[in-house]
């Protein structure tokens, strides 16, 4: 429980009358107003909590919680004199005699508790749902389906009490499906799963919303039928369950945690656990992971932040001091015989993570979340705030040289980009065992048409040359606009590394669609290598005698807009991929600019780019072409914000090139880095543009634009961490990570931080290498 005490911080405070006192005291006291968040879970400065040694001290004017090493510097600072003090003591209570049952059952609630499903939401229909007066009473126990008299996997519809049995799970066992018929039969859209009713809640789907929900009335709603919820004890297993059940027969759950071996716990300096906030597993492994990283150990990382930000470094800074100090990893012991093995206190990142998610549609929430999504969410964060100097970021930045060679002219062309993360896609078609896979196939079907249990799917084995080679082979462009020959013709595209990073980072594309567009997981092992050789991917540049395709205009691009009706030097855009995307619903020009973004490659690359620009502020408004003078709303002499044009001039860019970035993205800056960094190519040929060249500086004596600064070094890497998922989409499941420390593997679960037996490398989701320097 708590324990809640006034003290107050008064140097001297002998000297003073206890009326004195009380008036000093209360002078430095506020009431709480609506909207003012108290922080009575972590210390500012710390993750000193409730429990840590000395408590927390929340001040009664801020509201702003210190741990017992900083309460006296901030009072020494503010003056501030009235504090809250609240401890909080775990009770344990656990025999040696029951330890061995206490641990069974606190492994189930442990695995429970990090299966990371989606966050249930309240269904529109729980508020006003009306039920019959029917009469229906339900009992306690003894249900069956009023179909078949099945007696278990029952649903108990909450308009007019009817029980069926549920669907059929993936191995034959769980229902006939008859609650699912009902439900198209009446329209009746909530019911409840009787056997999982407690006074804590039960499991309810709503069938129209097609998801498990949330009944606020849920105790009115069963009391109608009478049903008690505080009498009711669970006799069978929820869905969250069933879903950690089905993950650990097919293996993936046991196998990536390693739970079938008693794992040796590990505590001191960078081995310290991080407590699941709520789906917050994604975060905590990738924040585990770049913390091993020189760059973020570095206290004095040379990050220069707004002045509005500049609370993104100390938060930083406060993250890496509780991971890597150690202060915070120590086993807990439950008495003086034993302890949890493996579970710390560690830290909880609240403060940290509220920051990061700050006006992100979906990192601001409690849903789950893809750790590649937030791993590049976090790097554009550090990249936008950061002014000059080197950043942490830096250690993943590299360039891309993409080589496109005219099949019919047989002259080329080079772009380059920036890129923090290598893509590998999993062709399916090149596993080893598809004979095995076949014939699994096979059976399902026959399974399928006969009735009978599906047989278990075997596991995809891939060879990781076959991911690469969609990196080093060439890919045919079949509808490219060749400038030799001024008409669109097949074209040959090379991607290569124009420079190597120091720290690698490689995602396995596992998550795809399926021709209904539902999100999918591929089941696959791919055999990750502990090293790799990248040497001969380096980019060459243009070779001795080779041409280029000359920097020609193509046919003007007429816009339907009458307010923009006039000739834009852009490349055509292919109309088809533009209807496509507009046939699912995206507004046109979003369309355009995904197909324009991506240069023509086809439906999937601007689908790629579409779903990464959904919640960009302009991805609706017009397609601003280079070439164009301003965007629209703008004019060619409004001025530019120039805090702006500094920050992207810091990033090593042109002030003339920082001016055209603003004017084409409506002054946004977050945009306007995106839109330089996708532009590389065509710095070079832009045009100076109205303010004028750069001061200090002639036309003949003006050094070419520098580009984003990176590091380049030798193609050699070597393993020392990856993410693993488990779960069938990002949206749901759960992230733990492996981390490579002196040569030692370490599972890094949440709070369980402990060495690894058999790390599983084969089934990552997001690989890290570092440099091999001899």
């Amino acid at each position: 429980g708590e324990e809640g005490g006034m003290r107050e911080y008064v140097p001297g405070s002998e000297k003073y009358t206890v009326s004195e006192i009380l008036m000093s005291v209360l002078s430095t006291i506020r009431v709480p107003r609506p909207g003012d968040s108290v922080h009575k879970d972590e210390c500012a400065f710390s993750f000193s909590s409730p429990e840590s040694e000395g408590g927390l001290y929340v001040c009664m004017n801020s509201f702003l919680g210190f741990g017992s090493k900083y309460v006296e510097r901030h009072h020494a600072k503010t003056g501030q004199r009235a504090y809250l003090h609240i401890t909080r003591t775990r009770k344990t209570q656990v025999s040696t005699e029951t330890r061995d049952t206490s641990f069974c059952a606190l492994s189930h609630i442990l695995q429970v508790q990090q299966w990371d499903g989606e966050v249930r939401q309240e269904s529109k229909y729980a508020a006003e749902l009306k039920q019959l007066d029917n009469g229906v009473k339900i009992p306690p126990s003894g249900w069956k389906c009023e179909v078949c008299d099945l007696q278990e996997n029952l649903w108990m519809n909450l308009t007019d009490g009817k029980v069926f049995c549920g669907r059929k799970y993936f191995d034959g066992s769980g229902g006939n499906n008859h609650a699912l018929l009902y439900y198209q039969q009446s329209g009746y859209p909530l019911a409840v799963k009787l056997g999982t009713i407690t006074p804590d809640g039960a499991d309810v789907y709503s069938y129209d919303e097609d998801d498990m929900v949330l009944d606020s009335k849920l105790p009115e709603h069963l009391s109608h039928f009478g049903i008690d919820m505080m009498t009711m004890e669970k006799t069978e297993r929820t869905i969250t369950e069933l879903e950690i059940a089905v993950n650990q027969r097919v293996g993936e759950w046991e196998v990536i945690q390693e739970s079938g071996s008693t794992l040796r716990p590990l505590w001191g300096p960078g081995l310290t656990g991080m407590k699941n906030l709520g789906n917050s597993c994604y975060l905590n492994s990738v924040m585990q992971v770049l913390f091993t990283i020189p760059d973020f150990q570095t206290k004095s990382v040379p990050l220069r932040m707004f002045v509005s930000l500049c609370v993104v470094l100390e938060f930083l800074a406060k993250l890496g001091y509780g991971l890597l100090s150690g202060e915070y990893s120590k086993p807990p012991f439950i008495n003086m015989t034993f302890f949890v093995q493996g579970d710390q206190l560690g830290i909880a990142p609240r403060m940290f993570k509220a920051l990061v998610g700050r006006g992100h549609p979906e990192f601001s929430t409690n849903r789950q979340q893809d750790a590649q999504e937030f791993l590049l969410h976090f790097i554009n964060m550090v990249e936008r705030n950061c002014r000059s100097g080197m950043n942490p970021s830096e250690a993943f930045r590299f360039l891309v040289e993409e080589k496109i060679v005219c099949q019919q002219s047989q002259k080329a062309k080079y772009t380059q980009r920036v890129d923090y993360i290598v893509q590998l896609p999993v062709p399916m078609d090149q596993a080893t065992n598809m004979e095995e896979l076949q014939e699994a196939e096979r059976r399902r079907e026959e399974a399928d048409s006969s009735g009978a249990p599906p047989p278990a799917a075997p596991r995809a084995q891939i060879p990781f040359a076959a991911c690469f080679a969609a990196l080093s082979e060439p890919e045919t462009l079949t509808d490219f606009w060749s400038s030799a020959v001024q008409a669109k013709t097949t074209a040959t595209k090379t991607t290569r590394f124009a420079s190597f990073p120091d720290h690698l980072v490689i995602q396995i594309k596992k998550f795809t669609f399926g021709l209904d567009w539902v999100p999918k997981k591929l089941d696959v092992s791919i055999d990750v290598p502990d090293t790799l050789d990248l040497s001969a991917l380096h980019a060459m540049g243009q070779q001795p005698g080779e041409e280029l395709l000359p920097e020609v205009a193509p046919p003007p691009l007429m816009t339907p807009d009458s307010t923009l009706s006039v000739c834009l030097s852009a490349p055509v855009l292919d109309d088809s991929t533009v209807s496509q995307l507009c046939e699912m619903g995206f507004p046109l020009e979003a369309c355009r600019k995904a197909v324009y973004y991506t240069g023509n490659t086809g439906i999937d690359a601007a689908m790629n780019w579409v779903m990464g620009h959904m919640e960009d502020p302009d991805f609706s408004a017009p397609l601003v072409l280079p070439g164009s003078s301003s965007a629209p709303g703008t004019t060619p002499t409004e001025s530019l914000p120039e805090e702006h044009l500094a920050t992207i001039v810091s990033m090593g860019f042109s002030r003339d090139q920082a001016t055209r970035a603003l004017r084409a993205t409506n002054n946004v800056l977050e945009r306007a880095v995106d839109w330089i960094f996708s532009h590389l190519d065509d710095l070079e040929s832009m045009d100076v543009s109205e303010g004028g060249r750069s001061e200090g500086g002639s036309e003949t004596s003006r050094e070419p634009p520098p580009g984003p600064r990176v590091r380049d070094g030798p193609g050699k890497y070597e393993l020392f961490a990856f993410i693993s998922h488990m779960g069938t989409s990002t949206m749901c499941g759960h992230y733990v990570c492996h981390i490579k420390k002196d040569q030692q593997w370490v599972i890094f679960n949440d709070q369980k931080v402990c060495a690894s037996e058999k790390p599983p490398k084969d089934l990552g989701y997001l690989y890290f290498y570092r440099r091999v320097v001899e």
